[in-house]
């Protein structure tokens, strides 16, 4: 079943990198669960969503509910390595801290990615990378972990659980990303001898 929340357009922001392909111009969910053989149910809130399914994924939402939480366990595709990149543009604050680079697959709570996770899968960098294939590679590694949650719920793995908990971020302003783009070939370059 797929529960599809309305899809809410946000305030168009400056950013001078954008690290995630524009879901705005996305396929239509409710042809992709037909041409899947989907059931597919539109909601006009979270609260709207039954308590039918044993896991629960989310493909894309802001944050939920506690109604919603309730008597769910939901299983989300964080971008960043919990607990040590929690909140938005985790993909850019890792590069700016010098954090490794990964996406963790937990159970949402109450709180901003702090859920039991399940699973962490490093991004690997590469020397040759530049920004934008590192974040094409990025996403695409939040994808697979997301499609794969099946194997991972069988063969739970977190070889980063000795990170500490960090503070969760905001939305980086442009005045931190132009500094993150400044340090991607020292962030890079790190990571490169950390293998």
């Amino acid at each position: 079943m797929i529960y599809a929340l309305p899809f809410v357009l946000r305030e168009e922001r400056v950013v001078l990198f954008s690290h995630r392909p524009d879901q705005s111009v996305a396929a239509d969910t409710k042809e992709i669960a037909k041409r899947s053989g989907i059931p597919y149910r539109a909601c006009q809130s979270d609260r709207d969503i039954g308590d039918e399914c044993d896991i629960y994924i989310v493909a894309g939402s802001g944050l939920l509910s506690k109604e919603c939480l309730q008597n769910k366990r939901i299983l989300n595709a964080h971008p960043g390595i919990i607990p040590q990149s929690r909140g938005l543009d985790a993909f850019k604050w890792a590069l700016l801290k010098d954090h490794p680079l990964g996406v963790s697959l937990h159970y949402i709570d109450e709180n901003v990615d702090c859920g039991e996770i399940v699973a962490v899968v490093e991004t690997p960098v590469f020397e040759t990378d530049t920004l934008h294939t590192l974040a094409r590679r990025h996403y695409e590694n939040e994808i697979a972990t997301l499609t794969h949650f099946k194997e991972y719920l069988q063969n739970p793995r977190n070889p980063f659980s000795h990170l500490p908990l960090c503070e969760s971020t905001r939305r980086m302003k442009p005045l931190e990303e132009r500094q993150m783009l400044e340090h991607f070939d020292t962030y890079k370059e790190k990571m490169c001898k950390k293998e």
